[in-house]
Parts: C-alpha cells; sequence; structure tokens
C-alpha cells in the first residue's frame, strides 16, 4: 500500500501539473482527472475484485456506480449532493469517511473538489486511456514555425508555450556528437569523428553522423544490451545453485537482429513463436530462446512440476509487460484489483504458453545445436571417416583386450611392456594388484584408458577420430521453444490462490477479455499470440515500444512508469504526441532505426542541457522537455566508455561469455569454488560489458554498483542511484585502474611534449571538448604534484603505472607514466564523463 500511494501521488501530481489549473467550468476529463483518484483511494474495495468487493460496489463500472436499487446510489450524475461517493469522501465522521482512516489513504480536498465537479457535470465515464486505440492527431500549431524540424517539436513547442516556457537553445556541435554516439552506440566518439563533424558545415551533417552511429555494428550491441533486461537474459540458470547456462547464441541473434534493423513485429513473432512459423530457419529457431531465460531449479530434491510452472507464470508476466506494458502478476492468484484482468483471464494465457517441450530439466532440453559453415560443409564427409575409423576399431577389439591382459602380467611381473614406456603411477599398480573379478567397473575404466594411453596400437587412429568427433561436434548449442504435440499436450486449471498444487476450474487457450480478441477461426496458440500483440488493434504494443524508445533517449518516457501503463501507472505526461509516435512507429512499418532518427533529429533533442535556477524550480524533472537530456550512463556504458577512451576496448562481436578483471570478494568460502572465475586472456579480458559472464546470484560487481539488475525477472526501466560505492568503483576496481593508465599512455603518446598538450588531449578522448582555463592549470598542478611525490617513491610509481596494465613502453619513466595516471583517473571520474549532457 506504500507504493501505490506514493505512485498515486506522483500520478495526481501529474495529472493536475499537465492539465493547468482548473476553471470552475473547465471540463472534467475522466481518464486525467478521476481515474487516478478511483484507482489509487477506491478500487482495491470497490474494483474487479470479486474477493475483496466492499458493499457490493464496483466504482470502476458506471453502471454499477450508478445503481440505485438498494434505496441510494454512489453516484447520481448532475447531483453530488445525492451521491454517496461525494457524502462519504467529503465526511468528517470517522465511521463514514471513505477511504476509512484505517487505510491511511485519505481523499484530499483537491481530489474530493475533481469528484464533485465530475458528478455535476454528469459523471462520464471513459475507457482507461491505454485501452483504447491510438488515433493518429494533427499537428498543433505554434507560435514559432522555425524552430520545429520534424513533427515531435510542434508538440513540444506547443506545450511548452502552453506552461509559459520556451525551449533552450541548440547544444553545441560537440555535445551533439558526444549525446548522439553515446544514445545510438553506447560509446562515445573519437576525437577525429568529432573533428570531422565540426568541420562539416554542409547542410543535414548530423543527419548524416546519426545515419554513419545507426550503420555501426555498436548499434545492434549497444540496443540488445536494453533487450537483454527485458528478456531477463543470464549465463546461468538462478535459484541456489546457479548452475552455467549455455544460451550466448540468444545474445548474438538479438546483436544480429538489430543490426539489421528486422522489424520490430517480425522481432516480436520469432521470439515468441519461430519454431511454430513453416519451416522455421535455424535463426527463428534461436529467437524463441527469449522464453528459456527463465529459471530453472535442478537442486536435489526439487518438484520440477512447481519451478516448469513457476518459469510458464514467469513467461505470462514477462510478455505482458515487455509488449503491453501491463503487469498482471496479482491475477495469478486472484482478478486483479485495479485492472479489468480475471484469474481465468491470466490462466488462459498462461493455457498458451503451457505447452512446450521443456520441464525443468538439468540438460536444458531441447536444445539446438549449432555447427560452423565449415561443419556443414564437411560434416557427410568427416561422419562417413568417424565410422570407418569406429569400425576398425571395434573389430580389433579381442586383440585390444588380449593385449592389455599380456601388458598387466608383465607390470606386475616387473617387466617392461613397451620401450620407453612411463614408469606406471603406482595408483595403477594398486588396481592391478586386485584380482580382475573384484575390479569396479570405474576401475577396469581406469587400467584401460592407461593401457591405451601408453601402447602405441592403434596414439594415430584413435587420435584422428578423437579429432573427428571434436570437428563434428556443435561449437555451441542453445535452448529453444517448441511445442508439444498429440497427447502430450498439458490440460490447463485455474490455480487456487497461484498454488499448481491447488488446480480449479479447467481453462482453455486465450487472450484476456478486456482487450482485443483474436483473430476469428485463429489457432490459440504461441504464434497466434505473437500476431496478436502486434496487431494493429492492439492499443498498448506500439504505445509501449515507441514510449521505451523515447525513454532510452530522454531518460524518462512520455508514460513515466514504462513498465506500468495499466491503472495503477502514472498517465502520459504529453497524450496526443504519445499516440502520434506510436502511430507513426506502425506506418513506418515498425522500422526501429527510422524512429531512433526520427528521435534524435528532432529540435527538442538537440536542445543544451544547461538549466537555470528558474527552470529548475518551473520543471524540475525536465517534464515539459524545455532542455536537453541529461542524465547518468547504465553501468555497461560507463566500463565501455573507460576502455574505449583508453584505446584498451576490443571491437570483437559475438560469442562465449568473458570474465574481465574482477575484485576478489571471498564468496567462494560461502559457496565453493565453482563460485570462481578465471579472468579472461588478450582482447576477451576487454570485451564490451555485454558480453561480460551473467551470473545471477552471483553479477559483476561493478555493474550491479550502477544499478544492473541481477535478470531473475523482466526488468523495464532500471533505477539510476547515485551512491559513494560507485566513485569506489570508478577510482579503485582493476578495470578502471587499468583504464587509467591506458589512457596516461595514450595521453603521453598522442599530446605531444607539453603537460598543455597531454591534458587536451585526454579532454579530447574523454569529453569531445577542450578543457577550460580553470581545469587545465588545477590538472596541470596535479600532475606535478604527483610526479614530485613518485619521485620519491620508485616502487609506489611502478605499481601506479604498470599493475594490472603491465611494463612501461620503452624510454618511459615510472613517476612520469604514473603522474599521468592520476590525471587520467580524474578524468574517467569527472561527473561529466558519467553523464549524458
Amino acid at each position: 500500500m506504500i507504493v501505490r500511494s506514493l505512485i498515486g501521488t506522483v500520478t495526481a501530481a501529474i495529472a493536475l501539473t499537465t492539465s493547468g489549473a482548473f476553471a470552475a467550468d473547465d471540463p472534467i476529463d475522466f481518464n486525467r482527472d478521476i481515474r487516478p483518484i478511483l484507482s489509487n483511494k477506491c478500487l482495491f474495495c470497490h474494483g474487479p475484485d470479486e474477493a475483496e468487493r466492499k458493499a457490493d460496489l464496483r466504482l470502476d463500472v458506471r453502471d454499477n456506480a450508478l445503481d440505485a436499487s438498494k434505496g441510494y446510489a454512489a453516484i447520481v450524475p448532475g447531483n453530488p449532493d445525492e451521491s454517496e461517493l461525494i457524502y462519504r469522501v467529503e465526511s468528517e465522521d470517522a465511521l463514514d469517511v471513505m477511504p476509512p482512516p484505517s487505510v491511511g489513504n485519505p481523499v484530499t480536498p483537491e481530489e474530493a473538489e475533481l469528484l464533485r465537479r465530475w458528478v455535476e457535470q454528469g459523471a462520464e465515464y471513459a475507457v482507461h486511456w491505454s485501452y483504447a486505440p491510438p488515433e493518429r492527431p494533427d499537428l498543433p500549431e505554434v507560435s514559432d514555425p522555425s524552430w520545429p524540424r520534424n513533427p515531435i517539436d510542434h508538440f513540444i513547442l506547443n506545450r511548452l508555450h502552453a506552461e509559459g516556457l520556451a525551449p533552450a537553445p541548440e547544444a553545441d556541435r560537440a555535445t551533439l556528437i558526444r549525446r548522439a554516439s553515446l544514445d545510438l552506440t553506447g560509446l562515445p566518439p573519437t576525437p577525429e569523428q568529432v573533428a570531422e563533424f565540426l568541420a562539416d558545415s554542409a547542410p543535414g551533417a548530423f543527419e548524416r553522423l546519426v545515419d554513419r552511429l545507426l550503420s555501426s555494428q555498436s548499434y545492434g550491441e549497444h540496443q540488445a544490451r536494453l533487450w537483454l533486461d527485458l528478456a531477463r537474459y543470464a549465463d546461468s540458470a538462478g535459484y541456489a545453485d546457479d548452475p552455467p547456462r549455455t544460451i550466448w547464441a540468444y545474445r548474438d541473434w538479438v546483436i544480429d537482429a538489430f543490426n539489421a534493423n528486422m522489424p520490430f513485429d517480425q522481432f516480436t513473432i520469432e521470439q515468441i513463436a519461430g519454431d511454430l512459423l513453416p519451416d522455421p530457419a535455424e535463426e527463428q529457431l534461436i529467437a524463441t530462446a527469449f522464453h528459456r531465460n527463465t529459471m530453472t531449479n535442478s537442486e536435489g530434491g526439487t518438484d520440477d512440476e512447481e519451478f516448469r510452472s513457476a518459469a510458464v507464470v514467469d513467461r505470462v508476466n514477462t510478455t505482458m509487460t515487455v509488449w503491453m506494458g501491463t503487469s498482471m502478476a496479482c491475477a495469478q492468484c486472484h482478478t486483479h484489483k485495479y485492472d479489468p484482468i480475471s484469474q481465468v483471464d491470466y490462466f488462459r494465457l498462461y493455457a498458451i504458453l503451457n505447452n512446450t517441450a521443456d520441464a525443468d530439466l538439468r540438460d536444458e532440453a531441447p536444445l539446438l545445436p549449432l555447427f560452423t559453415d565449415e561443419q556443414l560443409a564437411h560434416k557427410a564427409e568427416w561422419e562417413a571417416e568417424a565410422g570407418s575409423l569406429r569400425e576398425t576399431l571395434a573389430n580389433l577389439t579381442p586383440e585390444l583386450k588380449d593385449a592389455q591382459q599380456d601388458w598387466e602380467r608383465a607390470v606386475l611381473a616387473g617387466e617392461e611392456p613397451f620401450p620407453n614406456a612411463p614408469k606406471v603411477p603406482d595408483a595403477i599398480l594398486a588396481i592391478l594388484r586386485i584380482d580382475a573379478a573384484d575390479r569396479s567397473d570405474e576401475q577396469a575404466k581406469q587400467l584401460s584408458d592407461h593401457f591405451l594411453k601408453i601402447t602405441p596400437l592403434l596414439q594415430a587412429e584413435r587420435a584422428r577420430l578423437a579429432e573427428l568427433d571434436a570437428r563434428l561436434a556443435p561449437y555451441t548449442t542453445v535452448p529453444i521453444m517448441r511445442e508439444l504435440q498429440g497427447d502430450q499436450r498439458r490440460t490447463t486449471r485455474v490455480q487456487r490462490r497461484g498454488n499448481y498444487l491447488d488446480l480449479g476450474e479447467e481453462v482453455t487457450p486465450g487472450v484476456p477479455e478486456s482487450f482485443h480478441p483474436l483473430p476469428e477461426g485463429a489457432e490459440p496458440d504461441r504464434l497466434s499470440l505473437a500476431h496478436w500483440l502486434v496487431s494493429d488493434k492492439n492499443p498498448l504494443t506500439a504505445r509501449v515500444i515507441a514510449n521505451r524508445c523515447w525513454e532510452q533517449v530522454f531518460g524518462q518516457g512520455l508514460v513515466p512508469t514504462s513498465e506500468e501503463f495499466g491503472s495503477q501507472g502514472e498517465p502520459p505526461t504529453h497524450p496526443e504526441l504519445l499516440d502520434w509516435l506510436a502511430t507513426e512507429l506502425v506506418r513506418s512499418g515498425w522500422d526501429l532505426k527510422a524512429f531512433f532518427k526520427l528521435l534524435v533529429t528532432s529540435s527538442t533533442y538537440r536542445q543544451s542541457s544547461h538549466v537555470t535556477p528558474d527552470l529548475l524550480e518551473r520543471d524540475p524533472a525536465n517534464i515539459f522537455l524545455s532542455r536537453g537530456p541529461r542524465f547518468r550512463l547504465s553501468a555497461e556504458m560507463i566500463r565501455d566508455q573507460a576502455l574505449f577512451v583508453s584505446g584498451l576496448l576490443s571491437p570483437k562481436l559475438h560469442g562465449a561469455p568473458v570474465n574481465p578483471p574482477r575484485p576478489a570478494t571471498g564468496l567462494n568460502a560461502a559457496f565453493g569454488s565453482a563460485i570462481d572465475r578465471e579472468t579472461s586472456t588478450g582482447q576477451n579480458r576487454y570485451r564490451r560489458g555485454l558480453y561480460t559472464e551473467w551470473r545471477r546470484t552471483n553479477p559483476y560487481p561493478s555493474m550491479t554498483t550502477f544499478d544492473a539488475p541481477n535478470r531473475e525477472v523482466c526488468i523495464v526501466r532500471r533505477e539510476r542511484t547515485n551512491t559513494p560505492l560507485q566513485a569506489l568503483v570508478t577510482l579503485n576496481d582493476p578495470v578502471y585502474v587499468e583504464a587509467a593508465q591506458a589512457l596516461a599512455r595514450r595521453m603521453v603518446r598522442e599530446g605531444g611534449e607539453t603537460a598543455e598538450g597531454r591534458i587536451g588531449r585526454g579532454f579530447q578522448l574523454c569529453l569531445a571538448r577542450d578543457p577550460s582555463d580553470a581545469e587545465r592549470e588545477h590538472l596541470l598542478a596535479l600532475v606535478e604534484d604527483a610526479r614530485l611525490a613518485f619521485s620519491d617513491d620508485e616502487e609506489a610509481a611502478l605499481s601506479m603505472a604498470t599493475d594490472p596494465l603491465g611494463p612501461l613502453p620503452e624510454g618511459q619513466s615510472p613517476a612520469e607514466l604514473a603522474a599521468w595516471t592520476v590525471v587520467a583517473n580524474v578524468l574517467l571520474n569527472l561527473d561529466e564523463m558519467v553523464l549524458k549532457r
């Protein structure tokens, strides 16, 4: 209830803010003004949930609220003084007032006045704004036609003027290229790219820059990182033992899908039901791993059916959250208390997802083996050769057994059975001394293995067979979805209170009744569900995706609760703009690259993020978009950026997860040696954060510190916190220390012989700008002080300059590079470095 109260307060504040001051005769809008009050103050007891409903009264259904069969009605349109609702919310009697004082969430005087005026005006209801199909509005007229660059700007400028605000000036070009590079690729620009952009004075320079960013491989990697939060992707299975899971081929599929600009509707269909498409391609099967990211529990003593059911529940909740912006998890146990979603609705959707072959198995079956093009080209040839070798070896088995018996007798007799054979280990001798009839299978196998290891009979045939088997093995596997057929299919029943053992009525597969139906005659399976999600009759998906893209670029969605578009979510700050964007996304053929280009080429996006005290007071959260976006980068972006500007970041695409350096946490004392990880070497040490192994019970520490989730469940919106631990990470984590050392060497190498030149190069690499005079003077003093201090302590200087990066470049002094490492560390820790400005 505390969370609901907070959301209600924010929702009401936004409703009042976005609607401006009310005049006495202003029309009341149900969705904007009344629904938030009813949802947050009334519907828990007077809403859809029969189990919680009091006085058999529903205030979410107009006919019920107007029912006067008991001699009075909660609402009498046009007559607030005869309306029980108004009496109750205005009452000062503790026995009569609603909500009851014990709830602790009273209707405020301002809310009571809105309810009274709404009843006076006829108490008209309206469908929840997000359940109504978006209609493409006309572009608003603006007082300054020269400012808008595209339709987005018409909506924003019109609203700014209505609020008595004006847009901020355009940001300088260096700021714009850094902003757009971070937003579209997750990486900053190089100094050379900045210089090229600043020198391009021809019209359309920024649009050309955006096209280049959208066509880079880094675009797909950046977009994939965001999607993997939604997909709850991890390289482990979760729960207490959290064993490794091989599923990185799905992550690579996501990268490739974004880079290829796969239309979002197709992107949806392949992930939900790629296996049900006609003659699905290998890539479409890989895509279905989206719903194999659910956790599995293979601990001894667990019930596979319990955790299989939990996985299906997760798939229901994730599907509705990702595409519909609707949290319906509570409907697993009871009818939704605020939105028109019943428990039967929940299990009808559950039934669609309840007939796949996975069953909480340790081996993660069903699995799709993946082979390289070379493997596929030579598969038949290698299989034939391997078969021939196996036949040869099988025919010689009696001869090998005789030879092994001769070897055993010779060893026991103290003879040398083979020339130059190594000494027989004591463990093998001990087994040889056991009578053959008394040896265990494992002991017999040990003897045979040792014999084959030392005998020259066949080190070439067996070696070739081992080589062929290795060549024929898949380079990886990926868990996929596979539909059960025939009598294998499961029956779904309502689970009372969400208990998989307490089953109620049988339900048939379907979608919630409050939304648009499946097409008539359509099989209610995952493929129909996927098409239903991206149907032009669906009022939510296009809004949800458009809003999420807006949030990615501007820091906050037009619907601030981007994970919740239902009654408990906040209303859109710019409803007409949201609907225009949703219809534009569909009109473009779900083209995400075109959509991002639309967002970032707007005048709204190009505004300076500088804020004045007056503007901060009037628009503190930048709800009205009165300035450019400014917010902290994500955990992966902060780390990737440090590696990028230092010259360490590997451009390698795809592949198995890697383990960059990390501090020893001592967790193996509690969880055993399996928790330890061996640090990757070579370029794998410097891969993008996207490729870091993601263990749910033991996530990479610096990412957790910067608010990355453990991905046990779908996460739509990461929180952005500000804690001292974050500074400790960027100052002391081995990754950031190594980046500072590499950046220092780069500043010395590329900045020339003067300290001023090296500082300037550092600023260009890190911030895409030159330092101010004050910044330059502070850093000049810092490098001189550090140089003097390290000159008196060569051991400390050598450690600062080389640990963990490695030996000094030839001809460089430890004190000099140690001093510049200190400067580089300062640059990597500037606020401006970890913010998009």
